[in-house]
């Protein structure tokens, strides 16, 4: 983790630390060479040769027989205006018109056989198939090598060139995905010791991963914002506030609602499904103990929720399965806040790699099980480092999902464009898919009556205070510079850019600025889709309340009540608007909303429907937290200074002491903006989307 980051407080969205290589995009060619630097920083550091016998598991991606109808039915289901609007297939209909035939299916599954490896199931709808073979086998049938490289701290197996198929049935397959290791971590886990996480891991005999490390907001937050002023003198320099708000303890889940005009609406008769991995033992205790104490009038009944895990869960070590817990309470929690009379279905993958979230995510479209689905979590610039066979089932995925009336929301990141954690700067995947809608991030501010008083974009920068308590462990904090604010860093903000790899959307040619399409432009060779296309609040110190079983500083495990935040926040939240949405279309006979990047991007024209997120110049927070979220086994507070809506330098560092600065590429504006997008829900958002 580069120093610039060391001290980001927890409370961020899930974020996949993407190790894939660069390869050919499904969406459309990429001038040869034009990224290359890219792909060459994630190999940077090869540790070693996979064994020849070492086992590979991976999927077959399939191209569907009619790639371009597919396409032209979710443009005509989704499109306002068109007259097979909300028109929708079913999953059946849509697989008997574009799935991969079954002829196509016993010729790939006869190539795997013919390559040496095992043959296992061919999914529902047709798109994958699932392999496994000897590392040499793999080489030999996809014409790569394999090696281990040292990626953000972890060992992880890539190819060593970019993977392909033979002639023979380069017709009916696009390639192979899970040939590279690439792996989801959950930026909401709590700042604990990697040792002390490891020991209760080790000591866990449960089927589901122990507790995660808490994280215990301290006093003297508000309980709205602007509640609690303190004077303090800005280490920014001149145009900051010296009266400036102490963060949010948390908002609760009236608040929220109140904030984004919910009403009357619950969500009643939808089902909201979440994908993430793993799961917890005491989700439906925790939720339903956390809805008693905060929202008692809208109790959490288990009988709404249900839980479908692949088991056995796997690769606890890598993913840091405690943190996933935290993102699970967040996601459950946050939806029942915003459609209090939604069923939530949890759809927990057996671990946090890109192929088992896939599945996850499959498993509940090929099913048709949710009318919402929300994921927080994605590739941090995935567009460009993730496998394209992994894009190019994605896609087919997604595409179902659209054509049946189904709203899949993708968290955009935490991380603004990216640079900070990969040294790129490059758009999310899969938020960034023109087939999905990528959801951002703001700070939200709520007012002591419930009412929004101001909504900026996210995008923190954080100075510390120099106290006895973190010298010589904060940055630049030694005896000599006690009492003294430390240096400004990039903190966390919501995440969006460019893609390389896919044609700017019809949706957005009317309303993005040309600006943002054409930002890489001279290596893709055309304006392409930009992301977030809308957000919600997202900021961990104008996060959400939740409630959870944590591991305590005292070893003790028990209920406890953090705050968090991240897109992580945003997406659960908007997945329970588009439930609202949803159940409002029902009550007036219309069918569900579905795909909503078409009709969103054309309800931003309308007065109220979209909350436009502009520039709210200088403002700040004062921060406070106990010393021991950072420091282990330390006592006292520790105090940072947080410039909302930071636009300083970020700085990315490969772990050997190379480095890298540049400014921050997002920002807000007037209309569309790179770091909101359209903006975040308006007050008549259900009203209008319901009717759009």
């Amino acid at each position: 983790m580069n120093t610039a980051r060391w001290w980001a407080i927890t409370g961020a969205a899930g974020l996949l630390v993407s190790t894939a290589p660069l390869a050919a995009a499904a969406a459309s060619p990429r001038p040869a060479g034009g990224l290359s630097s890219m792909e060459a920083t994630i190999r940077q550091h090869e540790v070693g040769a996979v064994s020849e016998s070492a086992r590979v598991n991976f999927d077959l991606v399939l191209r569907l027989r009619d790639a371009a109808g597919a396409q032209a039915l979710l443009k005509a289901v989704s499109t306002p205006g068109s007259s097979s609007y909300r028109h929708y297939v079913t999953t059946a209909q849509w697989e008997a018109r574009f799935s991969p035939t079954a002829s196509a299916v016993n010729t790939a599954r006869s190539w795997l056989r013919s390559q040496g490896f095992q043959v296992g199931t061919t999914s529902k709808d047709r798109i994958t198939i699932s392999a496994s073979g000897t590392a040499t086998q793999v080489e030999n049938a996809f014409g790569t090598g394999l090696a281990y490289y040292s990626v953000s701290g972890h060992t992880v197996r890539l190819t060593t060139g970019t993977a392909s198929v033979p002639a023979s049935i380069s017709g009916i397959a696009v390639g192979a995905m899970g040939l590279d290791q690439t792996f989801a971590t959950p930026a909401v886990a709590s700042a604990a010791s990697a040792d002390a996480a490891s020991a209760r891991a080790a000591a866990s005999a449960s089927e589901f991963p122990p507790a995660p490390a808490a994280f215990v907001p301290a006093p003297p937050c508000g309980s709205y914002y602007n509640q609690n002023i303190t004077t303090v003198k800005p280490p920014f320099g001149s145009g900051y506030p010296t009266k400036v708000p102490y963060e949010v303890c948390g908002y609760k889940p009236a608040q929220l609602r109140s904030a984004y005009n919910v009403g009357s609406n619950t969500g009643k008769g939808t089902t909201v499904a979440i994908v993430d991995a793993y799961g917890s033992a005491t989700i439906a205790a925790d939720a339903t103990e956390y809805y008693k104490i905060n929202d008692p009038g809208d109790p959490f009944a288990s009988a709404d929720f249900t839980q479908h895990f692949a088991t056995p869960f796997t690769n606890e070590t890598l993913c840091g399965a405690s943190g996933w817990l935290t993102e699970q309470a967040l996601d459950v929690e946050t939806v029942h806040a915003m459609a209090t009379g939604a069923h939530i279905l949890y759809s927990g993958a057996k671990s946090c790699l890109d192929t088992d979230l896939f599945n996850a995510d499959q498993y509940v479209i090929d099913n048709h099980l949710a009318d919402v689905v929300t994921n927080s979590w994605g590739d941090p610039a995935g567009d460009v480092l993730d496998e394209s066979s992994y894009r190019a089932a994605f896609d087919e995925l997604l595409q179902l999902a659209g054509s049946t009336g189904m709203t899949m929301l993708y968290s955009t990141g935490d991380d603004g464009d990216n640079f900070a954690i990969t040294g790129i700067s490059a758009a999310s995947y899969p938020a960034d898919s023109p087939y999905a809608t990528g959801v951002g991030g703001t700070s939200l501010q709520i007012g002591s009556n419930g009412q929004r008083i101001g909504e900026l974009g996210w995008s923190t920068g954080r100075s510390f205070l120099c106290t006895a308590n973190g010298e010589n462990v904060l940055p630049d904090c030694t005896a000599s510079t006690l009492g003294t604010w430390g240096p400004v860093a990039f903190d966390g903000g919501s995440g969006g850019y460019t893609s390389y790899n896919y044609p700017e959307p019809y949706y957005q040619v009317p309303v993005v600025p040309a600006s943002l399409a054409d930002r890489v432009e001279s290596v893709s060779g055309f304006p392409g889709r930009v992301t977030p296309d809308i957000s919600m609040d997202a900021d961990p110190s104008t996060g959400f309340l939740i409630g959870l079983h944590e591991i305590f500083p005292n070893g003790k495990d028990a209920y406890g009540q953090p705050r968090y935040g991240g897109t992580s926040l945003a997406s659960p939240m908007l997945a329970g608007l588009v439930a609202d949405v949803d159940a409002a279309s029902a009550a007036a006979h219309r069918a569900d909303v579905g795909f909503i990047n078409p009709a969103i991007y054309r309800l931003s024209t309308e007065r109220g429907a979209i909350y436009d997120v502009v520039p709210g110049g200088n403002q700040a927070q004062l921060r406070v937290d106990h010393a021991f979220t950072y420091i282990t086994g330390a006592t006292g507070y520790l105090y940072s200074f947080r410039e909302i809506t930071y636009e300083g330098p970020i700085t990315f560092c490969d772990g050997t002491g190379n480095c890298a600065t540049r400014d921050q590429t997002l920002s807000t504006a007037k209309g569309y903006d790179s770091m909101t997008g359209l903006g975040s829900a308006g007050p008549d958002f259900i009203t209008d989307l319901a009717g759009a």
